[in-house]
């Protein structure tokens, strides 16, 4: 046996995507980090041992504008160019090789932590190492250091630490949880493991194990949809171990899972109700995929109201969006439904208080422990926001260690830095401004070639628009207003005379894109049947830029005339799921953006927009807020499209970084749930040029071909005197208009 001894400055236990991110921020901010995980991949539930989609904020497209950028960002992006198929083996490569890119990281797979050396009061407790036996090598390795992240999930280390937690169902007295318990419980979410088969064009025999069920003798096939078409997480429902300990149990709960896997597939290949003679499984888990154990009790507990309330902490570090997901104890045995899902009305905020340990003073949090009550835990838990909370934890640990500060230290007396950190490498927090007064493009007069004026998207000669019909639904148009909103024109189709009933609904929030207060209405008369523009007078000034929804109400003798081109960025149309008023509030959900995605609602909008001016791309925010937060070019020209930042007084730069448009309406998912169309984002800037103004006139300082990328960071070994910048577009991956989220520049 090998026994030795790795410092680092932050230690990561969990390779899962939380771990992984936290890992790859803190590198990035300068720190060496220790990434340890105890399987062969990294991922997590995510990778090819498991095989769960990564969902996250978009809730498969229920929240807009919603898809995480940041790290987590980056693998969805990398995983959509090199992996379209979904291939479960690629993506844990498309993570490795996120972890290899960072020189700043040592990696140490096969690795179970089992031993924590730790000291103090109960109250004050202090991480000193922890060990770990890598299975195949036979070392056992002792990792010391000033931070430490638990991304274990289960939370092994901060156990091991004494550090305080919650297992089980709160009461609903206990925070005011209106989906609580009564009566406070053990149970929790269950494990799960799925399978894939494919057809191989020739009959095939199944001869099921000895473990395999009779399902037929259990409530499955009475509560449960099985299909034979079904594959991977088609299949979550599998799910067993809430009722249990899923830790103490989990052989027991893995045994049962494989038991009812190879049940379902012996159903479908031999009782004779599916055409299923050429079907074969061509995989099954092995390591059941767990949903939820300890979670750690930071400075802030996340509950239900957190979420559904949008509370906006001062300490925000990043967001989510998936609905509190919860699943009963019985799992698939339960006659219950499978899930019970409630949905905010856009996405929430997450606090850095409840990344950090309330008694272990070096011990942060990422993934499902984060400081979080069981109800709220029942969104946190998904893998996106899981690496959400992990590049915040990753950034924290790594400033904490530069200061020479605990977490809280750096929450309470470095907030500001903290989150300029995030904000910087273009993490996922929305609704905090970029502010930092090292940018130099903060201080510059910036002005475009062209740029949006108004919102007019009318039929050309040569399209073939199509129309989505009002009846039995109503439709939405999300629209910037900026400066106000003063008449709205609708191009609709009516099969008779009729009256069209036009709204005007505020969101309630720069994190909501669905109508929720109602503004004004009124009535519009379509006199003739076919195409006709009708217009609905609102005369709306905000008291400050502001997204509002144009709904339209069901009419069974209307539809919304529709182009097959994308509206100017931020334009959005939605289609009701339910007939309004009869939910329990207003919930994203109930509005569907997929009808309309990549189209353009027939519309025009006076007076004209302030929503698209160059100007945003200095300071600002960097994502949808409050209107879509970028510059927009008119149609890209023959010459390309510029924009340009200019100083009173020459400026010494020596970096500039671009945050591209990659259309975070867009939801991604690295196993491929749904398709989507492009291996690389439409709105992203392909070619493009970094140009200096200096004493000699304009200087190509960069040029950048065949880009595909969110965010680039482009670095000179020596500082350029500059008395401007200009970023030169000459080509997008398939978007008309150039869009640019941000363009800083530093000395």
């Amino acid at each position: 046996m090998k026994k030795f001894t790795v410092e680092s400055d932050v230690t990561v236990i969990g390779g899962g995507l939380a771990g992984v991110a936290a890992a790859i921020a803190a590198a990035r901010e300068g720190a060496t980090v220790a990434l340890i995980n105890n399987r062969p991949v990294l991922g997590g539930n995510s990778s090819s041992e498991v095989r769960v989609w990564v969902c996250g904020a978009t809730a498969h497209g229920s929240q807009k504008f919603a898809r995480e950028t940041g790290i987590m960002g980056e693998l969805f992006i990398e995983n959509q160019y090199r992996n379209p198929e979904g291939n479960p083996h690629l993506w844990d490569q498309v993570v490795l090789d996120a972890v290899r890119a960072e020189p700043l990281i040592t990696m140490y797979l096969n690795t179970d932590v089992r031993d924590v050396d730790a000291d103090g009061a109960d109250s004050d407790r202090t991480i000193r190492s922890v060990t770990g036996w890598q299975m195949g090598s036979e070392k056992l390795i002792t990792f010391v250091g000033a931070m430490f992240i638990d991304a274990t999930g289960d939370g092994i280390v901060g156990h091991l630490a004494g550090a305080w937690a919650m297992t089980g169902r709160e009461a609903a007295a206990e925070f005011g949880e209106e989906w609580a318990p009564e009566i406070p419980d053990s149970n929790m979410l269950g494990s799960t493991i799925l399978f894939y088969s494919k057809d191989v064009g020739e009959p095939v025999r199944f001869v099921p194990p000895s473990i395999a069920k009779d399902i037929s003798t259990t409530s499955i096939l009475d509560n449960r949809r099985v299909r034979a078409t079904d594959n991977g997480c088609d299949y979550w429902w599998i799910e067993w171990g809430g009722e249990l300990d899923a830790v103490d149990d989990n052989e027991a709960i893995r045994d049962e899972l494989w038991g009812v896997v190879y049940g379902i597939w012996d159903h479908i290949k031999n009782s004779g109700l599916y055409d299923a003679d050429t079907l074969t499984l061509e995989w099954v888990g092995s390591v059941p995929g767990k949903r939820e154990y300890r979670r750690f009790i930071g400075d802030t507990i996340l509950t239900q109201n957190d979420i559904m309330n949008q509370v906006r902490f001062p300490d925000t570090i990043g967001f989510g969006g998936w609905s509190i997901d919860l699943h009963p104890p019985g799992g698939m045995y339960s006659v219950d439904e499978g899930s019970k899902h409630l949905f905010t009305k856009g996405i929430y905020h997450i606090p850095f208080g409840a990344l950090y340990s309330k008694n272990v003073s070096n011990m942060l949090m990422a993934g499902r422990d984060i400081s979080a009550t069981h109800v709220a835990f029942g969104t946190t838990r998904v893998m996106a926001t899981c690496a959400v909370t992990g590049e915040a934890a990753g950034t924290g640990a790594a400033l904490s260690v530069r200061h020479g500060v605990t977490p809280r230290t750096l929450a309470t007396e470095r907030l500001g830095e903290l989150q300029t950190a995030l904000l910087r490498a273009d993490a996922s927090i929305v609704g905090r401004p970029w502010t930092d007064p090292s940018d130099l493009a903060l201080t510059a007069q910036v002005t475009a070639s062209s740029t949006i004026t108004s919102i007019d998207v009318e039929p050309r000669p040569d399209e073939q628009p199509h129309a989505v019909t009002l009846d039995g639904h109503d439709i939405g148009i999300i629209i910037p207003a900026d400066p106000r909103i003063d008449t709205v024109q609708l191009l609709l189709d009516a099969s008779r005379p009729t009256l069209a009933l036009i709204e005007l609904w505020r969101t309630d929030g720069g994190e909501n894109h669905i109508p929720v207060e109602k503004v004004s209405a009124t009535e519009a008369r379509v006199e003739h049947p076919g195409h006709s523009w009708v217009t609905a007078r609102f005369d709306y000034t905000p008291d400050q830029p502001e997204n509002v929804v144009v709904v339209i109400d069901r009419n069974p003798d209307l539809k919304l005339v529709v182009l097959p081109r994308s509206a100017p960025y931020g334009v959005l149309g939605l289609v009701s799921r339910t007939p309004r008023f009869q939910m329990d509030g207003p919930q994203s959900n109930a509005w569907s953006a997929f009808e309309m995605r990549r189209s353009a609602p027939a519309i025009r909008v006076t007076p004209d927009t302030n929503a698209y001016a160059a100007a945003h791309v200095s300071g600002g925010f960097q994502r949808p807020f409050d209107g879509p937060q970028l510059w927009s070019s008119r149609p890209l020209g023959e010459d390309g499209e510029s924009v340009v930042l200019t100083w009173d007084d020459p400026q010494s730069v020596r970096s500039v970084e671009v945050l591209f448009n990659d259309d975070v309406d867009e939801d991604l998912v690295n196993l491929h749930h749904h398709r989507t169309p492009f291996p690389v984002v439409p709105e992203v800037v392909r070619d493009y040029g970094i140009d200096f103004l200096t004493e000699d006139g304009w200087v190509r300082a960069e040029t950048v071909l065949g880009n595909r990328v969110r965010r680039r960071v482009h670095r000179w070994d020596e500082a350029a005197q500059v008395k401007a910048l200009r970023l030169v577009a000459t080509a997008t991956n398939g978007a008309e208009c150039v869009t640019v989220a941000g363009i800083r520049a530093f000395s």
